[in-house]
């Protein structure tokens, strides 16, 4: 509730209790001036006393365990209010004794009713603004939670790039001799992929289409670097085409393919990458040659599919988005990624 609207339902409660109050007065037998004067007065003292603690509360909230405060705080206010109400009201009625021998005889009682009021009103005061800086709390925590995800994101990308990035220049130093047309090929086929790879944001969702586009660009490269031995087979269900997936993905899910598939073994190399619908879910495959005899744990850190596995979860707040598994000689990395309803 905005506070515009708050004061606006304070004002209201304040008005309704005066004409409760003024129509009470008015039929003990005092005149219609007086009970109004006197329920005007009365509840003009406790809009002056809430927004007073409204204001208070704003800069200063005590915690539970200082609850004495709010208590003493209310009492105050209590008396304070009682004493004023009690010296105008002899000023403004001071030839009427009927009116203050009633406001005699009733002082206690006002000045009990004015402090439960008063605490009434100081504590959904205080639970207003701790509710609020709870929120407000919340939204911050949440903001800074989204800036470190978004961050970390950013630097999961970054740190796969300058792998690829050297072994491409490596290639093309060593290509510039001995056929500088297919090096040229290769500058421009980089220059493609990167500019790709720069105009998107960490989070964006992109078409299955234009990841195996991007996909394309960079076998292209590959492809150039081991010739012959690097042969892909990409198989595509047509109703994944437009199924969307965090951008960039697959590139660092291929490249752990062709590192363990091409370095482990030797002769051609098929690496397969298929799409499939299922359960509203893209599910991706990835599968490459694996010779557990030849491969060894520390040729490769495993950093491709960690990262991955760490953006899918930073995404998706989910770990099983990523599975692995070996069948006969082959190695097959899965990955789900969960369709929004239209």
């Amino acid at each position: 509730m905005s506070p515009s609207r708050i004061i606006l339902a304070y004002l209201g409660w304040a008005l309704l209790w005066a004409v409760v109050q003024a129509v009470l007065i008015w039929t003990a037998g005092f005149s219609l001036t007086v009970a109004v004067s006197d329920a005007l007065l009365t509840n003009l003292l406790l809009t002056i006393g809430g927004y007073a603690m409204g204001a208070g509360l704003r800069y200063y909230q005590p915690s539970i365990k200082e609850a004495a405060y709010l208590l003493a705080w209310s009492m105050g206010l209590a008396v304070l209010s009682t004493m004023v109400f009690y010296w105008l009201t002899t000023r403004v009625h001071k030839g009427d004794v009927v009116y203050l021998d009633f406001v005699d005889a009733t002082l206690p009682a006002r000045f009990v009713f004015t402090w439960l009021l008063v605490l009434l009103l100081l504590l959904l005061s205080w639970f207003w603004f701790y509710t609020l800086e709870r929120q407000q709390d919340e939204q911050r925590r949440a903001t800074a939670e989204k800036l470190a995800r978004e961050a970390e994101l950013h630097t999961l990308r970054q740190q796969l790039q300058p792998h690829f990035l050297f072994n491409s220049l490596n290639s093309i130093s060593a290509l510039v001799v001995a056929r500088p047309e297919q090096a040229r090929k290769m500058i421009q086929q980089l220059s493609d992929f990167l500019r790709g790879t720069l105009r998107k944001d960490d989070q964006q969702q992109v078409p299955l289409s234009d990841e195996l586009k991007q996909l394309e660009l960079y076998l292209e490269i590959e492809k150039v670097r081991f010739g012959h031995r690097l042969q892909t087979a990409i198989e595509v269900q047509n109703e994944t085409m437009n199924m969307r997936l965090p951008v960039l993905l697959l590139q660092p899910v291929v490249e752990n393919a062709i590192k363990f598939g091409l370095y482990d073994t030797v002769g051609d190399t098929v690496i397969s990458i298929k799409a499939t619908a299922q359960d509203h879910h893209l599910l991706l495959q990835v599968q490459n040659p694996y010779d557990p005899a030849t491969t060894r744990p520390q040729r490769g850190t495993g950093f491709g599919l960690s990262s991955v596995q760490r953006r899918l979860y930073l995404l998706y707040a989910r770990q099983d988005l990523l599975q692995t598994q070996q069948q006969d000689d082959q190695f097959i990395t899965s990955i789900k990624i969960p369709q929004k309803n239209d």
